[in-house]
């Protein structure tokens, strides 16, 4: 009881998102974060896991301008969530496909500088990924039990594929980084905001 406390917020609202629920597949990468497999197959992470990624993801966030920041998600169910987040912190969102070179390759239309990396999923988002190794930045990435972890610095355990879940997590992340930037007193920005119907 004492765990579930000292969540960001309640377990029954994780639970409610889907935010644990992973897929059939599971890799070796994932392992640590899986807390069981259901009947069905699927294996389920751990909720305490996700917020304590999500906390170490905002304390990573936090040290770095919005300008300096780059969240990119191929990934349509994020969109809305992704696009909201932008919206809320000033962050630059790269929502759709991500042209390679777009951090390396200063010829480029849109050529764009970071310091931090964000992705929703390691796999779709692998472009980007791979300019971010080439540029030494950071990248953290929100990677389902399927996900491998190569070039990642920072997992987010959690379901990367559902709209419920990615508007949890962007709406988590929005008010841990506009609270710990000092850019407002009080997240009043409702989670439905981030949420897709």
């Amino acid at each position: 009881m004492a765990e579930e406390e000292n969540l960001l917020i309640s377990n029954e609202e994780y639970l409610k998102a889907g935010i644990h629920i992973g897929t059939k597949f599971r890799t070796k990468y994932m392992e640590n974060f899986i807390y069981k497999t259901r009947p069905d197959g699927l294996s389920v992470l751990n909720i305490s896991d996700i917020d304590k990624r999500i906390r170490l993801a905002a304390n990573m966030l936090e040290r770095f301008a919005p300008e300096d920041i780059l969240i990119v998600s191929r990934r349509e169910n994020s969109w809305k969530a992704v696009r909201k987040f932008g919206e809320v912190t000033g962050i630059r969102v790269f929502a759709g496909r991500y042209p390679p070179g777009l951090m390396t390759n200063s010829a480029l239309k849109g050529f764009t500088e970071t310091k931090i990396l964000l992705v929703t999923d390691a796999w779709p988002d692998r472009n980007a990924v791979g300019d971010a190794l080439v540029v030494g930045v950071p990248v953290i990435a929100c990677c389902d039990t399927n996900n491998t972890t190569n070039n990642i610095d920072l997992v987010i355990p959690c379901n990367n594929k559902g709209k419920k879940s990615l508007g949890l997590l962007f709406w988590l992340l929005a008010k841990l980084y506009v609270e710990k930037r000092g850019l407002v007193n009080q997240f009043t920005v409702p989670l439905e905001e981030f949420v897709e119907e």
